[in-house]
């Protein structure tokens, strides 16, 4: 299936990619399947009773990648796809997706995607997910992404979780359990601007003795653009555990930050962290002192924090 211009836009947005990326790739673009390569250690295949695909990495795999965007371009067009990725004991990968939606039409857009991982021994994965949403149509860019992790002993998994410009409303969930030493790192930025809304829930079960979890949000809410963060973190053995949400307040916006520790174990040691405030006066005074003004002091501040 050949892209377009309009396609090809959001695939570099998505997934900072201009041309056919080296390795494992799967594209999606309007519910179609737009490209597909296997490698000698990932293999990509369509699932027959739903939707979407099983990504299985082989035990060992090292320094490789796998890449499995999705584009939309088409105004009223809702999907729900399931990705299950499965990666081999010892495997060391970095997996990239993301969805873009461009709607210039009247009708909603919307992506649902629930990705699953089931990390073997001592695998290791980077997880890079960016979403993205652009036209000047009526309708509305919704991407709803679910995803799930079961790491093994040993394993560990770092995921990057972007949604900073034109998702008019997303509800994304995270779930993941952890057994023995296994590690889990969650880095998420997200920006709200005009009548915006986000969701986005953690629920971390820390099952396994040694296992760890450090979730990090940071967000802006602008306009009149709402937020909601729900970050939960359950000790069920000796274990690390910590989030932080920080978020900063334009406008007329509103954030509401739920943090939840449960520890079933004596030897759980759990830390929440959350701020939430405006632009601080002295920052942009030393900003605008450089020469630059007001409003681009802002967005300096604003990519600073945000990157």
């Amino acid at each position: 299936m050949e892209l377009n211009a309009i396609q090809k836009n959001i695939l570099k947005e998505v997934a900072a990619l201009e041309s056919i990326p080296k390795g494992a790739y799967n594209i999606r673009a309007n519910g179609q399947l737009a490209g597909r390569s296997n490698s000698a250690n990932i293999e990509i295949t369509t699932k027959t009773d739903l939707p979407g695909i099983d990504i299985r990495i082989k035990p060992n795999t090292k320094n490789e990648s796998v890449h499995i965007p999705v584009v939309l371009s088409e105004s009223g067009l809702k999907e729900t796809v399931y990705n299950d990725f499965y990666v081999g004991d010892n495997a060391d990968v970095v997996i990239v997706a993301g969805c873009g939606i461009s709607n210039c039409g009247g009708q909603d857009s919307e992506h649902d995607g629930v990705h699953r991982f089931f990390l073997g021994k001592n695998a290791k994965i980077k997880y890079v997910e960016k979403h993205y949403g652009e036209g000047d149509g009526a309708g509305k860019r919704i991407l709803n992404p679910v995803t799930e992790l079961t790491l093994d002993e040993g394993s560990s998994a770092i995921l990057e979780m972007v949604q900073i410009k034109g998702v008019d409303s997303t509800n994304r969930k995270t779930v993941a359990t952890l057994k023995k030493d296994a590690s889990l790192i969650v880095r998420e930025r997200l920006m709200t601007h005009g009548e915006q809304s986000a969701f986005s829930i953690y629920d971390v079960a820390l099952d396994g003795e040694n296992s760890s979890a450090d979730v990090v949000s940071r967000s802006v809410a602008r306009d009149n653009s709402y937020q909601k963060l729900d970050l939960a973190l359950k000790g069920n053995a000796p274990s690390k555990g910590h989030t932080e949400c920080d978020s900063i307040i334009m406008d007329n916006g509103k954030i509401l930050a739920v943090p939840s520790l449960e520890a079933n174990d004596t030897d759980a040691m759990l830390v929440h962290e959350a701020a939430i405030g405006k632009i601080a006066g002295e920052q942009l005074i030393k900003l605008m002192t450089l020469g630059l003004s007001e409003k681009e002091a802002e967005e300096a501040i604003i990519n600073g924090f945000l990157k």
